[in-house]
């Protein structure tokens, strides 16, 4: 049997609010006179959702146009500042993933922007562990669909979705694979398959679940 854990990126994998959050500030004081500032604790609560939704999020005061527009600016230059950045990557990770990689397919299926999964796979040093990848901004589709397309082109008879969200957690349901909560990620779902603390605990997760 085919097995496989794909798993969400932004509170899962590493955590990159505090670099992004300075990038977008950036960007919005030298593209806008909008005068808004934005907080970590807010990037990490808008992390998750899609550009579209970020955006109604961030600007609503704008045209939907403009939103969209200053929304691909944004992660267009927050893609190359995090290109020389060092977000926060989970201590013991690596060894995780290199215990469950021998015997299941690891992705990383995100609802970021194009672009933003590979520089987390250059910059993490073992993205040599991740046999696939997707995201909203390459393909145009949910993260449910995403899940099940990565699913599908990878050949899994059995995968878990691992995530800090309610996002996550619908996706998971509507893929319909176990939702691991990741709890020490920006979230709090109502519901979830397993729950671990620690990135440490997934090994022991996934085989309760198997």
């Amino acid at each position: 049997m085919k097995k496989g854990i794909l798993f969400d990126l932004d509170g899962t994998l590493w955590d990159s609010s505090g670099v992004v959050i300075e990038s977008w500030n950036n960007t919005i004081a030298n593209h806008t006179d909008l005068g808004l500032t934005f907080t970590q604790e807010q990037m990490r609560s808008y992390m998750g959702k899609t550009l579209d939704q970020i955006g109604d999020l961030m600007f609503p005061m704008l045209p939907p146009e403009e939103r969209l527009n200053l929304m691909r600016i944004c992660s267009r230059e927050e893609n190359e500042f995090l290109k020389t950045a060092n977000p926060y990557i989970y201590p013991g990770e690596k060894e995780v993933l290199e215990k469950l990689s021998k015997d299941h397919l690891l992705a990383v299926v995100s609802n970021c922007q194009d672009g933003y999964i590979e520089i987390f796979l250059e910059k993490c040093g073992f993205g040599g562990l991740f046999g696939d990848f997707e995201c909203a901004g390459r393909t145009g589709l949910d993260k449910g669909d995403n899940i099940k397309l990565v699913a599908q082109r990878n050949g899994l008879e059995k995968c878990f979705y691992l995530g800090d969200t309610e996002m996550d957690g619908a996706a998971a349901r509507k893929a319909g694979v176990p939702f691991i909560h990741a709890a020490y990620g920006f979230g709090s779902p109502a519901g979830f398959d397993a729950r671990i603390n620690n990135i440490s605990e997934l090994a022991a997760a996934v085989a309760a679940l198997e």
